[in-house]
């Protein structure tokens, strides 16, 4: 159906992209580069060095790492 809302770490990404100023892809890349990184330590790296919140950190995480199955 084409009214289907997005959900999951994916509904997040709008409002990353308005509050940060990056595009996912961006964030993703960034994330990749810290492979083989644990999940958490990917959260911590964003919410440190990028001052990005927890939730909006797991969401980009958590997405990257599905897509690559990490």
């Amino acid at each position: 159906m084409a009214d289907e809302r997005i959900k999951g770490p994916a509904s997040y990404f709008p409002s990353i992209e308005k509050k940060y100023g990056r595009p996912i892809s961006e964030w993703q890349a960034l994330v990749r580069t810290r492979y083989p990184a644990k999940h958490m330590e990917l959260v911590s790296m964003l919410k440190t060095e990028h001052g990005m919140g927890h939730g909006h950190a797991n969401a980009i995480v958590a997405h990257t790492l599905a897509e690559d199955k990490v």
